[in-house]
């Protein structure tokens, strides 16, 4: 009769033996045995006309070792579920040093030993005492919105030739050439004023048809140089000594395109703008929402710090180890495991608090949710709103095809629960509101580094 029998040995790290009587097992082993023989391929014998004897020999010890593992894993798994035990990964075999190899011509009684990681009990206290964050609304200015509108105004403008390079706005349309490796040819536009300041002066005056002569390490300081060794010239750190040649191709001048009724029918190309006022006051909300999903992806961090940093969660740490060690597809080194544990433990604090809270508060999402979800993105993409579905009769042979796109459902339940997830977080805490200007907020430290002090 099997036994199963557990001891504690470090904090949430329990140790549970399995003893297995030969009659747990035996019984089990003749009938999978049986089972194999009608169905086993054996050359020179008719399907499942194979003698006993010959099965036993050939496939017997197999099926035997196989047997005896189902078996203690099958006892093991009622103990834990009659237990209630909530466990880390799955339970790990504790090799055994003084084990004799299994036999099937001699069945005895025998004894596996796993390990178990134990989930722990833990409070949120974050969240049980609403704990003080900062909601911040990053105010639009109006400077903000005329650089904005500059930006719009050039992204439309046409660019009109010129005959020489007479301002620092001005486009340089250029090839590139490395004249020590004979590389290809590089295309490149650029406006003068982002160019390295050296080759800027070089270029000044110039039109097109003229060749510069440089080597990058010349024309760049220290700091512009990576870039421009990257981007125009697309080449790594050994080019910054080479011999380059610089073609001007063409001088362009950038025409803003003017305020008015064309620039607007580009900008918005399905929405009525009546009047520059309006166009302001459309560009203004457009700037308010990306500030305010920028705002707000900074308090879900916090509220994800704060979690993570100040809800104290005791973990079987030894047993973690060894299962990142032991658990995966490859085994991994002490040293690989010691360096990437850090993340592992952090991602696995936010599974554990994120999964209690979603059960505690009957968070979820369902199909149907999905489902429309995944539409109204669809039908966004083609301009369409949430009520246009009749204009897009394909949508039904597109949902058949999706239903069969895995990743892609589990990617949007997963962004969909943590939405709710986090819009059910910001009714927990004590928010103060506060108003701050986009330079102020991009210089608040990271919210990682607000919490991090627990290690």
């Amino acid at each position: 009769m099997a036994t199963v029998t557990r001891e504690n040995i470090g904090t949430l790290h329990d140790k549970i033996v399995v003893k297995l009587g030969k009659d747990d097992y035996m019984p089990s082993f003749e009938k999978q045995l049986k089972q194999y023989a009608k169905t086993a391929n054996v050359p020179g014998f008719r399907k499942g006309m194979v003698p006993s004897g010959m099965m036993r020999k050939l496939y017997g010890q197999s099926i035997f070792n196989e047997e005896i593992i189902r078996s203690a894993g099958k006892k093991l798994e009622d103990y834990m579920q009659a237990e209630k035990l909530a466990i880390f990964a799955q339970p790990m075999i504790l090799p055994s040093e003084n084990r004799a190899p299994l036999d099937m011509n001699k069945p005895e009684d025998i004894d596996f030993t796993f390990e178990v990681g134990i989930k722990p009990e833990f409070e949120i206290t974050a969240v049980k005492n609403h704990a003080k964050l900062t909601r911040y609304k990053i105010a639009v200015t109006d400077k903000m919105l005329d650089d904005e509108l500059e930006r719009i105004k050039r992204r439309y403008g046409n660019v009109d030739s010129q005959e020489v390079v007479t301002d620092k706005e001005n486009l340089i349309y250029a090839a590139y050439e490395n004249t020590d490796t004979n590389a290809e040819k590089i295309e490149d536009t650029a406006v003068l004023d982002k160019m390295p300041a050296k080759l800027k002066d070089m270029i000044m005056g110039k039109k097109p048809g003229d060749v510069i002569e440089f080597r990058p390490a010349d024309v760049c300081s220290e700091e512009e140089l990576q870039k421009f060794l990257q981007d125009p010239l697309k080449a790594g750190p050994e080019a910054a000594q080479q011999n380059y040649k610089l073609t001007i191709t063409k001088v362009g001048h950038l025409v803003p395109e003017e305020l008015g009724p064309e620039l607007y029918a580009k900008v918005f190309q399905n929405v009525e703008v009546k009047d520059e006022a309006d166009f302001r006051a459309k560009i203004k909300a457009e700037l308010q929402r990306e500030f305010d999903r920028i705002a707000s992806e900074r308090l879900q961090n916090e509220i994800f710090e704060l979690l993570v940093h100040n809800t104290n969660i005791t973990l079987p740490v030894p047993f973690l180890k060894r299962w990142m060690r032991e658990g995966g597809e490859k085994p991994k080194s002490a040293q690989a495991v010691e360096e990437e544990f850090g993340s592992f433990e952090h991602q696995l604090r936010w599974q554990l608090i994120s999964d209690k809270l979603m059960q505690e508060n009957g968070i979820s999402v369902d199909r149907a949710e999905i489902d429309k979800d995944i539409k109204t993105r669809v039908l966004a993409y083609f301009g369409l709103g949430a009520d246009d579905e009749d204009e897009a009769p394909w949508m039904e042979g597109y949902m058949q095809k999706i239903s069969q796109d895995e990743k892609m459902l589990d990617e949007t339940y997963r962004r969909l629960l943590f939405g709710k997830l986090f819009l059910w977080l910001e009714t927990q805490f004590t928010m103060e509101d506060k108003e701050i200007g986009e330079e102020e907020f991009f210089k608040l430290g990271s919210a990682h580094e607000a919490h991090h002090h627990h290690h």
